[in-house]
């Protein structure tokens, strides 16, 4: 693999990394960066809509799966001889309702897994259109009706046998949900884990506030992985209630389904076996919480009223000057940033439609604030008024042309090209800089000497900066820049710009960007040097594990199947996606090294992780082939009995699955292109799609 794709790949990790890891930055040449985070995902309208991920067929019953990429929310219709069980239903309940009337079924109940925090549930909804039981835990508070579930409680849909347990970590009252058939009800296939453990990671403890410490609920997910989940057939099938993109855990994979023996493995938090090593690692790093959950999830334990989805009239307001007026307004505009710059309601906030526009309501307008939305048209403002519904917000709306045509003053802010910005650096009265992303995202792309006033925290700390000064704000997209705008309006700044395109346009327009490395900060020149990693021979490895086999982490990056046939000992299979993003790999004290097939995949990883930590980071040369070659049979290099028959060079995925899409599920998919060497064939169901961005 060359150093120049190397570079491309330390670029696009770096995004997913801790800053902590970072000491100083280096210019370089930006043309082959392309930034891949949730910004660069997909906004079309369908993002904004249920979707069917796939439907999984097992013995006597099947699980639909619905995503609302918007949210990163999945639920489920577990359907059986005529009969359906809905779960973890979103408040807009009619893609549920309209799906039992296509395929013919009664819904029997719904079930919640806990009181969810992102969005309002919609279990009183179809509770109140069907008259069923909404089951949830005894210990959640609940005060609707409800019928109360206990540990090992059980269930009939049809020929589908649903056992609750207690899954505590994330809420006090998380549960999951067991379903086996009643020709084999001791044999689990699916496991609908709610947010207890997704694909990859587990529920963040630190949304309840000060009603529980964060790490006694971190303590509570420890026992609920050891004591019971980490306890059930590794082939049991893996169906969570949220994926990439969800402020309900970090580090959560876009794949919609996995095993438990996959996550045995290749889940981050679980490499630690001790209760205060496991309760640090979930404590580390959490992103903020918006502000929004906690009324969500007390909406959610209480009830939430009925909403009328199609009101004959939108409820609009008077173009009245008071709307400017920050003490008695919040007016979030939707329009996309080009339409907000060229005029809008002073002290108004872009909050675009087409992004995660339901999350960032929730982060960016206090719960209690009176808000109007203001847009374009009839159609906009409905769909804006519906999705905001789902997570508690019911707000006014305004359209802008009726706003100019009662000669109300518009602001307006430049949008900045990145090469006149560019242009503008280079002199001595440059603007200020702020840079709204992540301060992870900053640390690690940059482009320029920039503040870094994350876009959460800008309000509070805009007191650092010269009201009169120019300023240009820039994130990945203008997405997030567009709305600092606006909050910097709010707070006084009288000459505040975007950046055209964001930190993506500047790159691809070819300017210069500063990324994080090991070395010192050097000249502007389109030059890098590089830290290469360490390489290990087999036969080093094999002494290292001889004289000090407790001083030095060993990882292997294959997938689960191949590294279920065979693996060295005291290796650990993690996802290659995991180890570019998760920081406590670059934290540790002894060697970390680095094992795949053939070595190429393992120097490629670690040539990422050197640039981004002091630690020695080690790639076996030759990978487990020549590991295998070098090893007597019996010795370090062990087989490991699975499901399937195979031998190191022919391994083979297991073929225990009930799913179409489980030829995948087993092993989150690498983000990063790899060789493959599998023969294993693709699903037949339709592609993911990537979660809606922001």
């Amino acid at each position: 693999m060359s150093i120049r794709i190397i570079f491309a790949m330390v670029a696009l990790a770096t995004f997913a990394l801790s800053a902590t890891a970072v000491e100083s930055v280096e210019s370089v040449t930006s043309g082959d960066i392309v930034l891949k985070d949730t910004e660069s995902a997909k906004h079309d309208d369908e993002a904004a809509e249920y979707q069917i991920i796939d439907t999984y067929q097992y013995p006597g019953f099947k699980v639909v799966q619905y995503e609302l990429s918007v949210l990163s929310h999945f639920s489920y219709l577990l359907i059986s001889d005529g009969e359906c069980l809905v779960v973890d239903p979103g408040r807009d309940v009619n893609v549920y309702l309209d799906a039992s009337k296509q395929q013919g079924v009664t819904i029997k109940g719904v079930y919640l897994t806990h009181s969810h925090a992102d969005f309002v549930a919609g279990h009183v909804e179809l509770a109140s259109h069907l008259k069923v039981p909404i089951y949830v835990s005894a210990k959640s508070g609940a005060e609707y009706e409800h019928e109360l579930i206990k540990d090992g409680d059980t269930i009939e849909i049809g020929q589908a046998v649903v056992k609750f347990l207690d899954s505590p970590g994330h809420t006090p009252d998380g549960t999951v949900a067991l379903i086996s058939s009643k020709q084999a009800p001791a044999k689990p296939v699916v496991l609908l884990s709610g947010d207890t453990l997704f694909i990859g990671s587990v529920g963040r403890p630190d949304l309840l506030g000060g009603d529980m410490a964060a790490s006694t609920l971190a303590s509570m997910m420890f026992d609920t992985w050891y004591d019971k989940l980490s306890k059930l057939p590794d082939d049991v099938q893996l169906l969570p209630a949220h994926g990439a993109g969800s402020l309900c855990g970090a580090h959560l994979s876009d794949e919609p389904t996995s095993t438990i023996g996959a996550q045995r493995t290749a889940n981050p938090y679980f490499r630690y076996k001790d209760r205060g090593e496991f309760i640090a690692s979930i404590l580390e790093g959490l992103p903020q919480a918006p502000q929004y959950f906690a009324h969500n999830a007390a909406l959610n334990r209480k009830g939430p009223p009925l909403v009328e989805w199609n009101p004959k009239e939108l409820p609009f307001v008077d173009p009245v000057e008071a709307l400017s007026d920050i003490e008695q307004y919040y007016v979030a505009d939707i329009r996309d940033a080009d339409a907000y710059s060229t005029g809008h309601i002073p002290n108004s906030v872009n909050i675009g439609i087409r992004g995660r526009f339901e999350t960032w309501i929730g982060i960016m307008v206090p719960w209690d604030a009176r808000l109007v939305i203001c847009g374009d048209n009839d159609d906009e403002l409905r769909e804006a008024i519906h999705r905001l519904h789902r997570v508690g917000y019911k707000p006014e709306c305004i359209k802008i042309d009726t706003w100019k045509s009662a000669s109300q003053s518009l602001a307006q802010n430049e949008m900045t090209e990145p090469s006149d910005l560019y242009a503008s650096m280079q002199t001595t009265e440059s603007p200020v800089i702020v840079d709204v992303r992540l301060p992870a995202e900053w640390m690690a792309l940059r482009v320029g000497a920039t503040v870094n006033l994350p876009l959460n925290e800008l309000a509070q700390k805009s007191i650092t900066l010269d009201r009169k000064a120019k300023i240009v704000t820039v994130c990945n997209s203008a997405y997030r820049s567009s709305m600092a705008v606006g909050v910097l309006q709010r707070e006084g700044f009288v000459n505040v710009s975007n950046m055209k395109g964001g930190s993506q346009a500047w790159i691809d327009a070819g300017l210069p960007v500063y990324e994080a490395t090991q070395q010192g900060v050097t000249s502007t020149e389109s030059k890098r040097e590089v830290n290469l990693p360490d390489r290990i021979s087999a036969t080093e490895l094999k002494r290292m594990m001889m004289d000090t086999p407790k001083a030095f982490q060993l990882v292997d990056v294959r997938p689960v199947e191949h590294f279920a046939d065979y693996s060295v000992s005291g290796s650990e299979n993690v996802d290659l996606a995991d180890i570019l993003e998760n920081p406590s790999f670059l934290t540790g004290v002894g060697p970390l090294v680095i094992v795949d097939r053939d070595g190429s995949i393992a120097m490629m990883v670690a040539g990422i992780l050197s640039q981004k930590t002091p630690r020695n980071v080690k790639a076996l040369y030759g990978g487990v082939q020549a590991y295998w070659n070098e090893s007597d049979v019996g010795s370090s290099a062990q087989p490991v009995v699975g499901p399937t028959s195979a031998s190191p060079s022919s391994a083979s995925p297991s073929s225990a699955s009930p799913s179409s899409a489980s030829p995948s599920s087993a092993s989150p998919r690498p983000r990063v292109p790899v060789p493959s060497t599998s023969t294993t064939p693709q699903p037949t169901a339709t592609p993911k799609r990537k979660s809606a961005g922001c």
